[in-house]
């Protein structure tokens, strides 16, 4: 027990420490004489009468001494001894007895029970304080003993918990710079020239870092080295051969068997050797271990760290964990190569796509060119009849429908990202739907299906694009039909509500499924959960439907009870104010006359085109003559002195731009009304023309009578005589 004194010194406590004595006798006055014989040693004294009672104490707390009375009723001295030194406590306590008289017999019994004396009743005060004494100092001497020893311990712990807790900061702060360093770029040389840095000198005087994954560069190699008298190690780029080939048997071995392998002794003299520069020594290696780079079930490389000579070993599990950061690196570099392969390849495959998509459809209109001048040379020279105005209304409503597809077609990317552009009028929505209904009727017709289509007696007018809104239409009634069962019923409806134009396209079809229903508009969207795939498409009907109809400032909706319950889409545009009525017309100048003939050169390389176009102009009175390419077009040029030339862009040897360029710089080119014919029809392309020199840019195929109107807007103002720079900024 410590009990604390007061010390005049200022507030600190000296501390005086005290010892437990216990006595045990059976008589009070005998109790009381040794509590006064031994008060004056300061310590805490414990009296008990008999041993039953000292058994009870020995087991709350250590005793410096025990005195003991050998004569007392029950436990006698002895017996009370044996019982004392049974527990692991008492063992070593000393014991002195107390008696009246003292024989051999007895002592020897006692001090084979652990007695250290016998003292005789009466005591001697100055011999019992003494003997007690000696006990006390020895027993505050054996405990300040442990407590310094105690406290030595606890501060070894303590230095070793902290030199781990330092080891183990060095350790996190080494990963997290090896985490931050190996992640900083997806590069895998960097990768490779970050683990060797790493590696050398904080784990290894040398490493090999080998790339063994095709898609990282199998057999590459990173090695980093520090010999003696160097300020820093010194970074190698270098190839698998380059390796003695016991490190190279090593490090395939530890790829391919997924697990730690050991290096012998003997090549790694030779590997220093190959990476120490010049006269530098190289640093004295004792062995190696080659460590996989494992990544999941792929092996992405090795790593070979050397044992120093003379110095501690590496930590192997500091090296598996930079090795598994290096793996995991390692994989992100190889993942980011797939990915830029995979973004390079896209675009290569979209500029593919698109050089297809122009190519086929410059070739898709340039047979559509000479049906369209045929179908103009036929309603000119045809004596007039109902049934073939009829046919060649048909005719030319179905060309210029299959002409707006292939734009489509063309500028598929505009449309995903909404840039088509709206050709805006005052239309009359009942003549689109009829129009509509008129394109879609056969298919209609083919699959035994009933239409029903309930229109307002008076016009429905809106502005937007004709061309363009019988797309949506034709788009929905395709669609009603395509995935309805044969001979079922169809129902088109329109009206005029306070919210706008509404256009109703029912079906009794397969309907959509409720989880399909929010996408049914996404672009290539056909269905998988719902719709009949065999059912053929694209997938961009709905989509194309639907981002026209916004472009119009409307909205279309899709609502399905559920799959073979059919569908419903409700179109809704915004309406608008008729035209206004017409003025009358302006008298012709002369009703009889005819336009002013022209020499006109048609440049082609398709036969039938350059020859309907030819037969369309000489029905206008025109003098035409044809070429097949740019080297006859130039001749041509030259011998018949056209005024007016209209050249197909796409010809063999000599292309279109550079025939107008090589017109434009003779004396003939520069005032002549230059047309560029083409199947190309984006922005760039017309810019290409008026750069080479053309006037007008007309899409095949052309309108026949606008074609015809610009010449005889030309000749009518005379701008091709005085045009003497041959570049107007009109287009068709």
């Amino acid at each position: 027990m410590a009990v604390p004194l007061d010390s005049e010194d200022g507030p600190d406590l000296a501390v005086v420490e005290k010892a437990s004595i216990l006595v045990v006798d059976d008589l009070p006055e005998k109790l009381l004489v040794f509590k006064t014989v031994l008060e004056e040693l300061g310590q805490e004294l414990v009296l008990v009468r008999s041993g039953t009672d000292a058994l009870r104490e020995i087991l709350q707390r250590d005793f410096a001494v025990i005195l003991l009375d050998v004569n007392m009723p029950g436990i006698d001295g002895f017996e009370t001894a044996t019982l004392i030194r049974q527990h692991r406590r008492c063992a070593h306590t000393p014991i002195i007895f107390i008696t009246s008289y003292a024989d051999e017999i007895q002592a020897a019994r006692g001090y084979s029970l652990g007695a250290v004396d016998y003292i005789l009743s009466p005591v001697v005060p100055e011999i019992l304080r003494s003997k007690v004494s000696v006990f006390v100092s020895l027993f505050l001497m054996q405990r300040q003993v442990r407590r310094q020893a105690d406290a030595r311990a606890e501060m070894m712990a303590a230095q070793a918990a902290r030199r781990v807790a330092e080891e183990n900061d060095r350790r996190s702060a080494f990963l997290a710079d090896a985490s931050r360093a190996l992640g900083s770029s997806l590069d895998i040389e960097i990768a490779m020239e970050q683990l060797a840095a790493l590696l050398v000198p904080r784990l290894a005087p040398l490493a090999v870092v080998m790339a063994s994954d095709p898609e990282l560069g199998a057999g590459r190699l990173r090695t980093a080295i520090q010999c003696p008298g160097e300020a820093r190690p010194r970074l190698v780029a270098a190839s698998e051969a380059a390796l003695p080939s016991d490190v190279r048997a090593t490090l395939r071995e530890a790829v391919e068997g997924r697990r730690r392998v050991r290096l012998a002794p003997q090549p790694l003299a030779a590997l220093a050797a190959a990476f120490a520069a010049g006269p530098v020594a190289p640093p004295p290696l004792r062995t190696g271990e080659a460590v996989p780079l494992l990544r999941g079930e792929r092996a992405l490389g090795a790593v070979l760290v050397t044992e120093a000579a003379e110095g501690p070993d590496p930590d192997p599990g500091l090296v598996d964990e930079l090795a598994a950061r290096a793996a995991a690196a390692f994989e992100n570099a190889r993942l980011y190569r797939g990915l830029q392969s995979a973004q390079e390849e896209l675009q290569r495959a979209s500029r593919r796509k698109d050089e297809f998509l122009a190519m086929m459809s410059h070739e898709l209109r340039n047979p559509l060119a000479p049906i369209h001048t045929a179908v103009e040379v036929i309603r000119r020279v045809a004596a007039p009849h109902p049934k073939v105005s009829w046919a060649l209304d048909i005719a030319e409503r179905q060309l210029r429908q299959l002409t707006r597809l292939i734009e489509e077609l063309l500028d598929v990317a505009r449309i995903s990202q909404g840039k088509v552009v709206l050709k805006r009028e005052t239309v009359d929505l009942c003549t689109v739907i009829a129009h509509s209904v008129e394109t879609v009727q056969p298919f209609i017709d083919s699959r035994r299906q009933r239409l029903a289509v309930t229109l307002p007696r008076h016009p429905v007018w809106l502005a937007g694009d004709a061309a363009r809104l019988t797309q949506v239409i034709c788009n929905l009634l395709h669609n009603a039909a395509k995935y309805s069962p044969e001979e079922t019923d169809i129902a088109l409806a329109c009206s005029v509500a306070p919210e706008g134009i509404m256009v109703y396209v029912r079906d009794q079809g397969i309907g959509i499924d409720a989880a399909l229903l929010p996408r049914i508009f996404d672009l290539f969207e056909q269905g998988e959960r719902g719709l009949d795939r065999v059912q053929g498409g694209l997938g961009v009907g709905l989509t194309l439907a639907r981002r026209l109809t916004e472009m119009h400032g409307g909205r279309i909706e899709a609502f399905s009870e559920g799959h073979n319950l059919g569908s419903e889409f409700r179109l809704q545009l915004p309406a608008t104010a008729g035209p206004a009525e017409p003025g009358p017309e302006p008298a012709a100048a002369s009703s009889g006359s005819r336009p002013q003939a022209l020499r006109v050169l048609v440049v082609d390389d398709n036969h039938d085109a350059a020859a309907g176009l030819a037969t369309v102009l000489e029905l206008e009175g025109h003098s035409v003559r044809t070429a097949a390419d740019g080297k006859a077009a130039l001749a041509a040029l030259a011998a018949h002195r056209p005024e007016v030339v209209l050249l197909d862009i796409g010809l063999p040897v000599i292309d279109g731009y550079e025939v107008a360029r090589r017109m434009r710089k003779t004396p003939e080119g520069r005032g002549l009304l230059l047309i560029a014919l083409t199947g190309y029809g984006q922005r760039e392309d017309r810019q290409s023309a008026f750069d080479a020199g053309f006037d007008h840019h007309f899409v095949k195929p052309a309108d026949a009578q606008a074609l015809l109107a610009c010449i005889r807007q030309w000749a009518i103002k005379g701008a091709g005589r005085s045009n003497s720079n041959g570049a107007a900024s009109a287009t068709a």
